[in-house]
């Protein structure tokens, strides 16, 4: 059965490869585009207050099969989420050189810390790179970016754990993975991906795509806890790293802990993998 989430499919339309798999009444060929502004959430439906299913960042793959009203409809090539996001956010394809490192840096109007700020742009945000200047580059389609904050696609963080670590105190946001807001998966899927570690987007994908299953008693730093819509990341045999509803952050606390209060909510832990 095909998962709605990751199948780009409606009644009225569905992607040309997928004729023969589902029904709908027409079939077409997507057009590839790329995420143009830092962030841009992927909505369940093309209203600005719609659920937020995921968040797509700066020089993201995405193929857009239908536009409406100020709306494009497609899927991520970084986890393959179909959702609907604002026209204006998409721009012409490019082919990035880069990636972003910091967990966040400005995209500047010149090569000086004085020049205006256009957008921030995220870690893990793709960039391609036409010049340098002044301990600055120059990215498509324009625009300056501090050339500290940036590595090339296969330079990747040793320890996504680290990496993981950098956004305690951050906003919990549902749907997000940036250091303006992240959820569960996101801080998982994003701290794997600067280790250059694909990953799906939500915790039942995880779960089920992600390592191997050890016993809770023997949890080490690097397992991911998971629970029935939750997910966590040791830090230790005892700490959790996770971001979470209860603390609207991403918050480390005793995991034992951690499990008594999540028990009510969303019952047990489901399992413990191990990369």
């Amino acid at each position: 059965m095909n998962d709605p989430r990751t199948t780009p499919a409606r009644p009225d339309l569905a992607a040309a490869h997928l004729r023969g798999q589902v029904e709908a009444a027409s079939y077409v060929e997507g057009r590839a585009m790329t995420i143009a502004r830092g962030r841009a959430a992927l909505r369940h439906a093309p209203a600005q207050d719609a659920l937020q299913e995921d968040e797509l960042l700066f020089g993201e793959a995405f193929t857009v099969y239908d536009s409406k009203d100020g709306w494009a409809w497609g899927q991520s090539a970084v986890d393959g989420y179909v959702g609907y996001v604002h026209t204006f956010v998409c721009g012409d394809a490019i082919e990035p050189t880069h990636r972003v490192t910091a967990l966040t840096t400005p995209l500047l109007t010149g090569p000086d810390v004085k020049r205006a700020t256009r957008d921030l742009l995220p870690l893990n945000a793709r960039v391609k790179v036409l010049e340098s200047s002044k301990g600055f580059v120059r990215i498509a389609p324009d625009g300056f970016v501090f050339a500290g904050h940036i590595a090339l696609l296969d330079v990747f963080a040793p320890d996504w754990v680290a990496t993981a670590e950098r956004f305690v105190g951050t906003a919990y946001v549902w749907g997000g993975k940036s250091h303006a807001g992240i959820d569960c998966s996101g801080l998982v899927q994003t701290a794997l991906a600067a280790a250059g570690i694909a990953s799906p987007r939500d915790t039942d994908q995880q779960e089920t795509a992600l390592g191997r299953p050890v016993p809770f008693a023997e949890r080490r730093r690097g397992d991911l806890v998971f629970w029935d819509g939750h997910v966590g990341i040791m830090l230790d045999a005892t700490r959790l790293l996770h971001a979470n509803a209860f603390h609207m952050q991403v918050e480390i606390e005793p995991v034992e802990e951690a499990v008594a209060r999540i028990a009510p909510v969303a019952g047990p832990v489901t399992s413990v993998k191990r990369l």
